[in-house]
């Protein structure tokens, strides 16, 4: 069994070893090419423990992915992130890869802003079906970035070399970042169809007491869960979706269940607050004035709303 458990690599060197790749020109940063990888002497796929950054574009793998609703050929450039910590599986020789990826150490980014700011690029904890899909437009931008830092590795290392490097790892990131946000809206179908059964879990967690007694509020990762999505991927596609954090949009169904307690039943605001899966009545009571600049009390004793005079008649 011990032959099934993901093999760590701590380094650029140990990536290139694991895969059959000759020596890096680098010892922080390295690209090379999917076809260049030879085949691994048993046949089979290599599973590893990533403590690396990786970026990778794949081609023309057999078969087809899965995507939301849908499912796509490999046949289009698909880029997919990875992050140190996370396990990848090289896909079995028959496959004929072809692309290129982009791999390089924590320590690269040392002492430079984008060490802070990698984490902020959430494709890197995205799952792998929830992968970039690429225009032959931007599989062109993204390859000629990826051809520069090959360049940049092909020349001698200078004082600048660093900089140059990460200049063009950040200009890689900034186009993911901007193809993702493209592609939440043009695969609107199947986001929307999953938006929808968003909004169907959190009515049913609302509408369950023993639900909410036994586990409290719903969270982003209950969601995720049950939608086979990665929390961040399912967060940035609510907020690109509905405008709202994840947060927000939870609460805007909590409080639209608490309106419907306060107005059509006797419970007290306290017994609202325990219905809903509060441990206390006063972190309610905070987050519905919060939300609505009234209190549950004063919400609930507002007058009801009658039309006014008709337009056109006797008093106008």
């Amino acid at each position: 069994m011990s032959q099934h458990l993901p093999q760590p690599v701590n380094s650029i060197t140990d990536h290139r070893r694991t895969l059959g790749l000759p020596p890096p020109l680098h010892p922080l940063i390295d690209v090379f090419r999917m076809e260049d990888i030879p085949a691994s002497p048993d046949g089979r796929s290599r599973t590893l423990l990533l403590n690396l950054y990786c970026v990778a574009l794949k081609r023309k793998v057999s078969g087809k992915v899965q995507y939301g609703q849908g499912y796509y050929d490999y046949d289009e450039g698909v880029m997919s992130f990875f992050a140190p910590g996370q396990i990848t599986a090289n896909v079995p020789d028959r496959h004929q890869l072809e692309g290129w990826c982009v791999a390089f150490h924590p320590n690269l980014l040392l002492g430079h802003p984008l060490a802070r700011k990698i984490e902020t690029y959430n494709f890197f904890s995205y799952a792998i079906n929830e992968a970039l899909f690429l225009s032959e437009k931007e599989e062109a931008t993204v390859t000629q970035i990826v051809h520069n830092i090959s360049q940049e590795l092909d020349t001698s290392i200078d004082g600048l070399t660093q900089e140059v490097l990460i200049s063009q790892l950040e200009l890689l990131l900034h186009y993911s970042q901007r193809f993702y946000l493209r592609q939440f809206n043009t695969r609107k179908p199947a986001h929307h169809q999953l938006l929808s059964e968003v909004d169907n879990l959190l009515a049913a967690y609302f509408a369950n007491d023993q639900q909410l007694a036994d586990d409290g509020l719903p969270t982003l990762g209950y969601l995720a869960g049950r939608l086979h999505k990665s929390p961040k991927y399912l967060s940035d596609l609510l907020r690109n979706l509905s405008g709202r954090s994840a947060q927000q949009y939870i609460q805007d169904h909590l409080l639209e269940k608490a309106k419907q307690l306060l107005a059509g039943s006797d419970l007290s605001v306290a017994e609202i607050a325990y219905k809903l899966g509060f441990d206390y009545p006063q972190s309610f009571n905070k987050l519905f004035r919060r939300k609505t600049n009234l209190t549950p009390l004063a919400f609930r004793g507002r007058p009801a709303k009658h039309p006014g005079p008709l337009k056109g008649g006797v008093f106008d």
